[in-house]
């Protein structure tokens, strides 16, 4: 079977909720990071075969994400393209979707992507289609309802949301408030220091964010990133639920971002005169209970792991989703990583953010950016997922 190669990986910079990156709908910020990585690959749009990309709040504003971005960016007619959604893991299984597609000879060269636009995501009513006889209708939130219903609650019971599956975490592994926010000022440190290297530098395109008056002004940096974060500030802040231990500091933001990158037949790759920057060398995907949905990445990474044959040792770099600093640390327990200087070297879901769709995507773009930059081998990227998911992959860089 061919192997999958990663070219040109980029991503926009990650918007705060309803900051920066608002009046930048889901196909501008689409759009954005197809043609990047169409320019920097130099390769023919003519032979794009297919367009992968995630969103995992989709609507019928922008139907077909994939198939309406590469319209938006320009590609030939020709050119088809699709939509996946495995809620937070959604941007990683575009990226291995497209490599089966290309493993498997039904493709030679694909986009692969994902993207999200937290900030534009609407309210919507259910039973007014058919209208009532009288009474008024319940308008939802389309952000807590996707968590409030991840799961069937005749099965599991009500699982109020994500906040709550973290707290079980907290409560099974004894994991204590200040413990969260240490990991949080950990990240918020890492993605700050990053910035300021300039190891960010070359994965990141701006966006060009239209304005009432005036010209388009680009969006340049990551919006969430809060470097001045200490252990005591974190302690100030009010937990989301009574006596737990998850604030909106040491959890995942809502954002907005996109990312994509080429996926490639080895084969072919001079045909078209690409230049691979890595290798997806395997992934996996798992279930979990609902409840303690942040462990999705232990029953993943055992199942890759087992499939390739790797181990934790043989890995330079380690990415986790970071949707909450107790789901890592939970995490890093059971695999007996506590502490391991490898783990979101960059930062990650707390600092960076979670633009849903967007996230696989863009922890793959950081990872490989930064394995190259340090002149490792492999990296293993690890996602939790709402609703009781876990996904893996490995990567090698070129």
């Amino acid at each position: 079977m061919r192997r999958a190669a990663i070219v040109a990986p980029v991503r926009t910079p990650v918007g705060a909720f309803g900051g920066g990156l608002r009046p930048v709908p889901v196909e501008d910020l689409a759009a954005t990071v197809i043609k990047e990585t169409v320019r920097r690959s130099g390769v023919d749009p003519e032979a794009v075969e297919d367009v992968v990309f995630a969103q995992s709040y989709a609507n019928s504003e922008v139907p077909c994400v994939g198939r309406w971005a590469a319209l938006h960016a320009g590609l030939p007619i020709g050119v088809p393209g699709f939509q996946t959604d495995r809620r937070c893991g959604g941007g990683l299984q575009a990226l291995a979707t497209a490599a089966m597609m290309v493993q498997t000879g039904a493709a030679d060269v694909v986009i692969a992507g994902g993207v999200e636009s937290m900030s534009n995501i609407e309210h919507y009513a259910t039973g007014v289609r058919w209208g009532s006889r009288s009474g008024g209708a319940m308008l939802y939130d389309r952000l807590d309802r996707g968590r409030e219903r991840s799961q069937p609650e005749w099965r599991f019971g009500r699982i109020s949301g994500m906040v709550e599956t973290a707290e079980n975490l907290a409560r099974e592994y004894g994991i204590t408030r200040e413990e969260a926010d240490e990991f949080a000022v950990r990240s918020h440190r890492n993605a700050a220091m990053a910035w300021e290297s300039g190891r960010f530098a070359k994965e990141v395109v701006p966006v060009e964010v239209p304005q009432r008056k005036g010209d388009p002004v680009p969006f340049e940096r990551d919006e969430g990133i809060r470097a001045d974060s200490t252990v005591d500030s974190l302690a100030r802040l009010r937990t989301v639920l009574p006596g737990g231990t998850v604030t909106a500091g040491n959890a995942s933001q809502q954002n907005d971002a996109a990312a994509a990158c080429l996926v490639v037949a080895e084969d072919v790759l001079d045909t078209f005169g690409l230049a691979p920057d890595g290798f997806l060398t395997g992934w996996a995907a798992a279930g979990c209970e609902p409840a303690t949905m942040g462990l999705g990445p232990v029953p993943a990474v055992a199942r890759l792991f087992a499939r390739t044959g790797f181990g934790f040792d043989d890995v330079d770099l380690i990415e986790i989703n970071e949707a909450f600093a107790v789901q890592v640390l939970a995490v890093l327990r059971e695999w007996r990583l506590t502490g391991d200087d490898r783990v979101n070297v960059n930062g990650s879901g707390i600092s960076l953010g979670h633009p849903i769709g967007a996230t696989g995507l863009r922890m793959l773009t950081t990872l490989l950016h930064e394995l190259r930059r340090r002149r490792g081998r492999h990296g293993l990227l690890t996602m939790c997922v709402g609703g009781g998911q876990g996904m893996a992959a490995l990567v090698e860089a070129a």
